[in-house]
C-alpha cells in the first residue's frame, strides 16, 4: 500500500494550479474534449497530478469517445481507490489517488476487455511521464 500524503488545504494551493485545485481537490470536472490527454497516443506513465504516483500505462489507454482520457485498468489495483458519488443526483463511482487523494475522475462498467471498466479521468488530475516502449 502506498504511503499517504497529507498536506494542508495551503499547500495544495501553493502546489498547483488553479484548474488542478478545482479538479483533484474540489472533486470537479474539466469540459468534454478540453483536455490536454483526451487523444494523446504517446506512450508513456499517467501520473497524479497531485503527488506523482504512477497510476496507469499508456499501454491501457483507448478512445472511449467521451472527450476524457480513459483506460481499461490501473498500473495496480492499490493505487486507485474508489466510492460512492452521489452528487449532481446521481449515482457513480469516484477514482481518486490512493496516495494523495486527489479526485481523478469516475469509474464506469462500459470499458473493453479484458476488465470491463472504463476508469474516465480528467486530464488535470494526471501528468504524463513519455517514456519509450
Amino acid at each position: 500500500m502506498p504511503k499517504k500524503i497529507v498536506r494542508t488545504d495551503e499547500e495544495w494551493r501553493n502546489m498547483l494550479d488553479p484548474v488542478q485545485y478545482r479538479i483533484l481537490r474540489q472533486h470537479g470536472t474539466e469540459p468534454a474534449f478540453s483536455g490536454r490527454y483526451w487523444d494523446t497516443k504517446a506512450p508513456g506513465v499517467y501520473l497524479c497530478a497531485g503527488c506523482g504516483q504512477e497510476l496507469f500505462d499508456a499501454k491501457t489507454k483507448y478512445d472511449s469517445g467521451t472527450g476524457w482520457p480513459s483506460f481499461w485498468t490501473p498500473i495496480d489495483s492499490d493505487r486507485v481507490e474508489t466510492e460512492t458519488d452521489r452528487s449532481y443526483g446521481m449515482t457513480r463511482i469516484e477514482a481518486h489517488c490512493s496516495r494523495c487523494g486527489s479526485h481523478l475522475g469516475h469509474v464506469f462498467p462500459d470499458g473493453p476487455q479484458p476488465s470491463g471498466q472504463r476508469y474516465c479521468m480528467n486530464s488535470a488530475s494526471l501528468k504524463l511521464e513519455e517514456r519509450e516502449e
